[in-house]
């Protein structure tokens, strides 16, 4: 079952790691490299990415193959 996003959700990290495939710490290593966006803060102990960030490093991935 596919989940339709907008472009201005913000995923929490499972639902990141659900889009993406990738685990944990490979989401937090690609952004300390700086090529995964980084999260927003939206509240004081949580974050999330914007979906539309999300998708467009999916699609930058799946050009670049």
């Amino acid at each position: 079952m596919t989940k339709e996003y907008s472009a201005s959700t913000i995923l929490r990290r499972r639902q990141v790691e659900e889009l993406t495939g990738l685990a944990r710490s490979t989401i937090y290593e690609l952004i300390k490299k700086g090529v995964f966006p980084p999260p927003v803060r939206i509240g004081k102990r949580a974050v999330g990415w914007l979906y539309r960030e999300v998708e467009a490093w999916i699609e930058s991935r799946m050009a670049a193959r």
